[in-house]
């Protein structure tokens, strides 16, 4: 059943879509409960344009209550949406092997004060400053789609220090003020816990992160595999074995991590085929180099770490004057061929793509509750309505068989 058919199986009562729901939310203790996270699916998955609760509800009911309901049940109705994101990561678990776990960031423009968690940041995006929330998601990389099943809403500290504003937006006791770089290490221990699949490493775009140092330090003590993008100005120190005259690529010498990705091992250049949206294979040479974060090397009271070596590389593209431009990569897998580390590269885009589809598509930007509880609840339907679209059946050998036949 292709993503349009089923699409259209809903309005005349999808009996997949009801299974699929009681498997996600049958937790929730009562028959209402189910019945409108059910009727909150459906409404993504079958109402055009933006996605608010009053048009989701006139998408799929005539009821003239059911806006007022589907709101009580997403902002008010204190519902536990953890056991459908851990049921989410199963369900998707069994139907394709997970590639990676990846992680993508999201600032949802807001236009009051109001919402939980809102405050003023630079959007790169944008270009400028901007009144939002800022988010973190979690994909599961299978072979051809993303799967968001978790997420993290930054809370400033003037959110989690006003008991006015935390009772406003009904913050849960336990929800604290961390930091970006926090929230993106909790995503990969809280999918590491509850996977049922052996441990797959983890891509970030860690980047535009204020200390993308702490990250690979916490990720590396925490034991994740991971393959991160950094910023270009982060301090690494060469290690290992290279070649040439450059002082930077000195064993032991301060550098910085785009100059060594730009110059790399010279001795051992590598080439590969790359491909960009909207365009063509380019051939592109990748520069790699051995290196260690010095910053990154200290535990949580600041007492010397393990000193661990990194594969750092980056794109060198071809042409007179062109001496980068691309990503530049960081890894602890370090002995991975670098053809692998590149595949693993491209889920970071892959993500990104997804997020998109998910503001185009199925919501992501449109919720208008200003809740800590309500933000959970649409993010896990949202996903739910995604994986339920976008992952394809999984189809026996016996029955591919018989269909070929």
């Amino acid at each position: 059943m292709t993503a349009q058919t089923r699409t259209r199986a809903l309005v005349a009562g999808d009996t997949d879509l009801a299974e699929f729901t009681e498997r996600l939310f049958g937790h929730l203790p009562r028959a209402d409960q189910r019945r409108w996270a059910r009727v909150y699916l459906q409404g993504l998955l079958t109402t055009p344009g933006k996605k608010s609760v009053r048009r989701l509800a006139a998408s799929v009911t005539a009821s003239p209550t059911a806006s007022q309901s589907l709101q009580q049940f997403i902002n008010a109705s204190p519902w536990d949406w953890e056991p459908a994101r851990a049921e989410l990561l199963r369900w998707a678990e069994e139907r394709h092997t997970v590639r990676a776990w990846t992680i993508g960031q999201v600032c949802f423009p807001k236009r009051g004060e109001h919402s939980v968690g809102v405050h003023r940041r630079f959007d790169p995006a944008a270009g400028r400053m901007v009144n939002c929330q800022f988010g973190f998601g979690l994909f599961l990389s299978l072979d051809g789609v993303s799967v968001p099943v978790d997420w993290r809403l930054v809370l400033p500290e003037t959110w989690t220090a006003d008991p006015v504003l935390r009772r406003r937006a009904r913050i849960s006791p336990e929800a604290a003020h961390q930091s970006p770089e926090s929230l993106v290490v909790e995503l990969a221990d809280g999918v590491a816990a509850r996977t049922s699949s052996a441990r797959v490493p983890l891509v970030a775009d860690i980047s535009r992160l204020g200390s993308a140092a702490a990250v690979i330090g916490m990720l590396g003590r925490r034991g994740h595999d991971f393959l991160v993008s950094v910023p270009p100005t982060l301090g690494v120190r060469a290690a290992g074995t290279v070649h040439g005259s450059d002082p930077a690529r000195t064993p032991g010498r301060d550098s910085t991590a785009g100059d060594l990705a730009r110059l790399g091992n010279t001795s051992h250049p590598y080439t590969a085929l790359l491909t960009r949206p909207g365009a063509g294979p380019q051939r592109l040479r990748i520069h790699s180099a051995l290196v260690r974060v010095p910053e990154g090397e200290t535990g949580a009271a600041g007492a010397p770490g393990v000193h661990q070596t990194y594969r750092l590389f980056g794109e060198r593209r071809p042409g007179p004057g062109q001496r980068g431009g691309g990503p530049v990569w960081l890894t602890n897998m370090s002995r991975h061929r670098m053809d692998d580390l590149l595949h693993l590269a491209r889920q970071s885009a892959r993500a990104t793509a997804t997020l998109d589809t998910l503001a185009d598509e199925f919501g992501l930007l449109d919720f208008e509750g200003r809740s800590f509880p309500g933000w959970h609840h649409h993010m896990t339907l949202m996903s739910a309505a995604y994986a339920y679209r976008g992952v394809p059946p999984v189809v026996s050998a016996r029955r591919e068989y018989a269909r070929l036949a």
